[in-house]
Parts: C-alpha cells; structure tokens; sequence
C-alpha cells in the first residue's frame, strides 16, 4: 500500500520517513501531528508493505514511484498540493487518470464539498435544512441585504476553519461589509455569509459505501459558560486547534449526550442523503448543528478529514469498537471492496 501526502518540503526523501517510520514504531500510537506517519504506521501494524510518498510540486515524482512499486492501493493522505488546499482534488484526479485504486473522495466530491455554496444547493435540492446564505464575489460589496441577522461569514473555499473568529459573526449590514471585505482581502475568494443557527455543534464520522454506511458516535464541540451568547458558540479555528485558547476558553470536544430520539432520526437521515448527494466514499465527515427545535441543519461537509490519532474522527472510531490500526484498515477494506 502506498500512502500518498503532501508536504511543504522540497526536499522531501523517503528515506528521511522510511526511518522516522521504524524508530516511532516503538513508541505508536502516539499524538504525532504527522497524520501519514501514524497512517503508515497503522498499516504496518496490519502487516502491509508502506511505502511513503511525499508530494510538493512534482507530480511526476509520484507517478515514477507508484509506477516502479506498482501498490495494490493508494491512502489519499493528501490535503493540499502546492501548499493550496483548494488543489487538493488533482491528487486523486491523477491516480484515476493513471489507474490506481485509492482510499476516499472522488475528485468531483472534493471539488463539490470544497465550495460551500454548492454544497448547500444540492442538499437544499435533497431537502435538506441548510441556513439562508449569499455568496459575494471579490470586490463584491454587499447591498440590500434580505438574510436576518446575526450572520456568520467565511471564505467560500476554506477548510479547517480556516478564516473564521468571533469577527466572524456579524450583527449589521457595516460589520458584514467590513467582514466580507476581510475576506477578500485576506484569502483573495470569495465569502459566504449565512444565517447564523443556534444550537448544539456536532460532527458524524461515516464509514462505508453504498447501502452499507455507518454513522460512528457523534462528537460535539462544547463550550464553557463564559460564552454566555449562542452566536459566541461557533467552531472558530482557534476553537479547534489552539489548545492554549481552548483550555482558556473551556472548549472541549466531547461524544454527544442526550440526544432527543427524533432528533437522532433526523440526523441520521441528513447524514445519509448529505453522504450520498454529495459523492463521499469509505469515510467522510459532516458538520451539523442541532436546533432547540429539534431540527437539524447542514453546515459543511468534509470529504477528506482528518484522520490522525486522537482527533475527532479516529476516537469515534475507537469509541465503536475499532483501534486506530482497524479504523485505517476498515477504510482499506472498504476502498478494495469498492473496486473489487
């Protein structure tokens, strides 16, 4: 099995991992923020052949390597190409192009979940719950506005929170103007501003394909009581990856208690048509938010997410039964059996 990943460096060799791989093995699993060490290390375990394959700016260096060792599968561990996570779907494109099986998303699903105003479309189409939003091209200043405030904006193509703080929610027509404006200027794209939803910040992990998907247990963003506002309870990125700014803030991920059954049925019910409408395979992740009505509103949809040990989707493997070392494998078995 090749696992295939970006890096920024330049000069990336495998023999620098292939011998980061060996020595870590003594001490795995382990909280390395290197995602294809772990991935890698997992597959070992299993009693796979690896091969580690990094990619910055040369495509050709992958195609040459995967030609000479010719693996029966590919991990997609790719989340950018030329440090742009908006090119991450060309990694997959290639290994269509050349043949190769490969773990995960289809191009085509990486492209649709990338652009949050096409993803909220075709659910809104399957009937989905997505909130109200308007989409503002560069330059574009925003005008007669009809959303109803508070609205939260973000940058049309951002990934991991990329682009989003407490400024992020706005409660006029000039703070979202200057918000808007930000985002411009700050990631040259263009934003999205939706009706912000109150409510409980949940996140479903699913694995499989076809009739055969399961949703793993629900982990859920909590927040301490110094954010006495709802609108104060949003996954901002220091909310997910600053640990310093979560232990301050009291911000904890947590598996999801106390959900009201016919809530749960809805959810599952989202999470169902949102995999499926949205092409995802063998895993994915979905980001929702649970209402005080008890209604179940879409917000983003993750493709390609983070599978390292001890985030959000690993442990609720782990809490369905599966260590880290079956959760990597499970994703295998369902990527072979798919193309079988």
């Amino acid at each position: 099995i090749a696992v295939v990943f970006d890096t920024p460096y330049v000069d990336w060799t495998p023999d620098q991992h292939a011998v980061q791989m060996i020595k870590d093995l003594d001490n795995w699993p382990q909280a390395d923020p290197e995602m294809e060490y772990q991935v890698a290390q997992a597959l070992q375990k299993k009693k796979h052949d690896v091969l580690l394959i990094g990619v910055h700016d040369d495509l050709r260096d992958m195609t040459a390597r995967l030609a000479d060792w010719k693996p029966d599968l590919v991990v997609n561990a790719t989340e950018a190409y030329l440090d742009n996570s908006e090119l991450d779907y060309l990694i997959p494109a290639l290994l269509e192009a050349e043949g190769y099986r490969y773990t995960g998303a289809p191009p085509l699903s990486l492209l649709v979940t990338r652009n949050k105003s096409i993803a909220k479309k075709i659910l809104a189409f399957h009937g989905v719950n997505v909130p109200s939003f308007r989409t503002y091209r560069v330059g574009e200043r925003p005008h007669d506005v009809t959303l109803r405030f508070p609205l939260i904006v973000k940058p049309m193509q951002g990934d991991a929170s990329e682009g989003i703080s407490q400024a992020s929610i706005v409660h006029d027509q000039a703070a979202l103007i200057d918000r808007v404006a930000f985002v411009h200027d700050r990631f040259t794209q263009p934003a999205i501003a939706e009706e912000y939803v109150e409510g409980r910040e949940l996140y479903a992990t699913m694995l499989g394909n076809g009739d055969k998907v399961e949703i793993l247990p629900l982990v859920e963003m909590t927040f301490d009581a110094a954010h006495s506002r709802p609108e104060d309870r949003i996954a901002t990125q220091s909310a997910k990856w600053d640990m310093n700014y979560r232990k301050r803030r009291g911000i904890k991920n947590v598996f999801a208690r106390k959900l009201p059954k016919a809530a749960s049925e809805r959810l599952a019910t989202v999470c169902y048509t949102a995999y499926r409408a949205l092409w995802l395979r063998d895993y994915g992740r979905l980001d929702v938010r649970l209402a005080p009505d008890g209604q179940i509103w879409f917000l983003e949809a993750n493709a390609n997410p983070y599978l390292s040990y001890g985030h959000d989707s690993a442990e609720s493997a782990h809490k369905h039964g599966l260590v880290y070392e079956e959760f990597i494998q499970r994703i295998v078995d369902e990527a072979m059996a798919r193309d079988a």
